[in-house]
């Protein structure tokens, strides 16, 4: 049995379908590091760009501002993209992207799905209201799952059903108006009852106005904000090591409308940018929001919870029972090549922060209930080369700073340089930046990258990181340093597309009685390879492998095909793999097609058997129908899960149903 199911993941794609053309979320996945981000930090850049794909940018009538959104895009690219277009007009055709000379083949692949080629305005002035209310596009979009298994909770612990869904309406014009309103409940919560009377157990609502005057943007309901290079203000953009190749270390100064379901990282009152000059703009915010915590004896808060989970009565006397009050701005000068920033933020909450300190490694964590961090951002940009960094400071006077400068060798070769030092004393509440964790604290470091193209069809990237951190961490009781090294390579010529990618990670972490540290090395790649008929179909083949040494030796692999068929109004995609781990710490993880608005990477470890089909029907022009049916089987276990999630059999099958209306 077993060895027919691998023998069908080797060879099923030679008559199987998928897609003929990618889509942006498979070409981002091989960008994207699902070990570097929490899931919730991936969530939000793929609502990002789902957004951005939904209200695509017109190229002939855009700003810098506008392309700094795309996370693909480097500072030489969006300039060298701006002066062909000054210098030659609008264009008429994609194909004249080829023409520059910083683009690979990747951003050539991406650029179509978040750009159009309208006329250009002379006068780009904004629409009178009632303009806005009679040609504005409405989108209500109803998403649910409906699990053909129980947990543990549903049958004693948990409030409400097994049913996970959500409600979503979206109102927009252009890129001038968009409002929204969202609700979401995840399984085991309750619907309408004592603990949500107003129904959905969490809601997002925003309003944001854009291009009025000199009102840049604004935002009244949930945003969030970024600046610089995160030290001070990051709650909106992923900051991996691979992705930051892409981007070559260029900053990013946005606001932007909180639109997910995630219930971490977002602010709640209003926002706006003010472009006073040309080169200058000032951006202001204040926001008041409820958080999760868990309460320690005297009533402080020992923890801030994010997972949003209100499933139980205890996580339910958590639910609001902390508040945040944030002020904050910053100033940008932007002038040719030159920008500099000065940003600040001041947090308020009204129960005091008190981790347990008795843990080495929580020693300098986050503690009070008053926090001020602030911060000067600066840069210069050549056509050539980019020099970007940042210096920030907390209320007790501890440093962090980080600096990158790239280089554009030539238009197949470009290299990066970054450095960083985070104090161990340095906090940020709503600090978030490049390293080993999300965190900035507690660590200095070099990382070195390049990406070549030294073939028309192939495309080269890689990149050396070393952290040292001189306080204790989670799991590490003394000073350590941790190596990460990275080689990807992608091959496309015409109907086949082969990517490769190894990555090795070596740190330090205590042993088993936690009496000394020992090495904590992990192996982990991935081989691709793709055929694209020049009808409507195409298949992929794929092997992920990952080895572990850490106390004991782990291997996994898994094998896995993702194919589907596309024609008139009609998606298919059929994904079936066979994983085989020898434990969680060779775990593997795995990109799936999913509903609009949502992404997951699911993770397997063990032995056993995934198999997703997803459809889509254009109902109507207006009117779209996805679906999507998973199912997983383990063969070495009777029981998945612990705990409340603990379902009692060795299979799981679940249905997504999402149904979009546009009028």
């Amino acid at each position: 049995m077993k060895r027919w199911l691998l023998l069908l993941c080797l060879f099923g794609g030679m008559t199987a379908f998928a897609q003929q053309q990618p889509t942006w979320e498979q070409v981002w996945n091989d960008i994207s590091s699902p070990e570097d981000d929490d899931e919730d930090v991936l969530v939000e850049e793929y609502e990002h760009l789902q957004l951005l794909a939904e209200h695509p940018i017109n190229l002939n009538s855009t700003s810098y501002e506008e392309l700094e959104q795309l996370p693909f895009l480097s500072e030489q690219q969006i300039n060298e993209l701006l002066e062909y277009l000054d210098r030659y007009g609008p264009m008429r055709s994609l194909g004249e992207l080829r023409m520059l000379k910083t683009m690979s083949q990747r951003e050539l692949t991406l650029l179509p799905f978040f750009i159009t080629l309208e006329e250009k305005s002379e006068k780009a002035t904004f629409p009178r209201w009632s303009t806005i209310a009679k040609e504005g596009r409405h989108t209500l979009m109803a998403t649910g799952r409906v699990p053909f298994y129980h947990h543990k909770g549903d049958e004693e612990g948990y409030l409400g059903y097994e049913y996970r869904h959500s409600l979503r309406y979206e109102f927009s014009y252009g890129n001038y108006v968009k409002a929204g309103l969202i609700g979401a409940q995840d399984a085991g919560e309750p619907f309408f009852g004592k603990h949500t009377p107003w129904g959905y157990d969490t809601y997002s609502y925003y309003i944001q106005v854009q291009h009025l005057g000199l009102l840049e943007n604004a935002v009244v309901g949930k945003y969030k904000i970024s600046t610089g290079l995160g030290l001070v203000l990051n709650t909106s953009f992923s900051l991996g090591k691979l992705s930051l190749l892409q981007k070559l270390g260029r900053q990013t100064n946005t606001l932007r409308v909180h639109s997910s379901r995630s219930e971490a990282d977002y602010f709640q009152g209003a926002a706006a940018t003010v472009r006073i000059l040309k080169p200058l703009s000032v951006t202001a915010f204040v926001s008041c929001r409820p958080l999760d915590a868990t309460l320690n004896d005297d009533g402080t808060a020992a923890t801030i919870i994010t997972n949003g989970y209100h499933r139980t009565l205890k996580e339910c006397e958590k639910k609001g029972n902390t508040h945040e009050t944030d002020l904050g701005g910053s100033i940008n000068f932007k002038q040719g090549g030159l920008h500099i920033g000065a940003h600040a933020v001041f947090t308020s909450l009204d129960r005091r922060l008190q981790p347990d300190t008795a843990a080495i490694y929580k020693r300098y964590y986050l503690q009070g209930d008053r926090f001020f961090n602030a911060s000067l951002d600066y840069g210069y940009t050549h056509h050539r080369f980019a020099l970007n960094g940042e210096t920030a400071t907390n209320r007790d006077g501890a440093l962090a700073t980080i600096h990158s400068l790239s280089v554009q060798l030539s238009s197949a070769l470009s290299l990066m340089a970054l450095q960083r030092f985070y104090s161990y004393r340095y906090t940020g509440y709503h600090a978030h930046s490049f390293g080993e964790s999300s965190r900035a604290q507690n660590e200095s470091g070099c990382y070195l990258g390049f990406s070549w193209t030294p073939m028309r069809h192939l495309h080269l990237q890689g990149y050396a990181d070393y952290a040292y951190f001189p306080w204790a961490r989670y799991q590490a009781m003394d000073t350590s340093h941790a190596w990460d090294f990275l080689m990807q390579g992608d091959w496309q010529l015409q109907r086949w597309r082969v990517n490769a990618r190894h990555r090795i990670r070596l740190c330090q972490k205590n042993n088993e009685e936690a009496t000394e540290m020992i090495p904590d090395n992990e192996h982990r790649g991935r081989v691709s390879v793709t055929y694209t008929h020049p009808a409507s179909w195409s298949a992929k083949t794929q092997l992920d492998y990952a080895r572990s040494s850490y106390k004991t030796i782990s291997n996994g692999y898994m094998v896995s095909e993702h194919f589907g068929w596309q024609k008139n109004n009609w998606q298919l995609n059929l994904a079936t793999g066979y994983f085989n781990t020898d434990d969680y710490n060779s775990r593997i993880y795995l990109y799936e097609r999913q509903m609009q608005h949502d992404i997951a990477f699911p993770m397997f470890y063990g032995e056993g058997l995934r198999m997703a089909f997803y459809v889509r029907t254009d109902i109507t022009k207006n009117l779209r129908l996805s679906a999507k049916l998973g199912y997983t089987n383990y063969f070495d276990r009777s029981v998945i899960g612990t705990g409340q999630q603990q379902i009692a059999q060795s299979h799981t099958t679940d249905l997504d149903l999402q149904l979009r209306w546009k009028f």
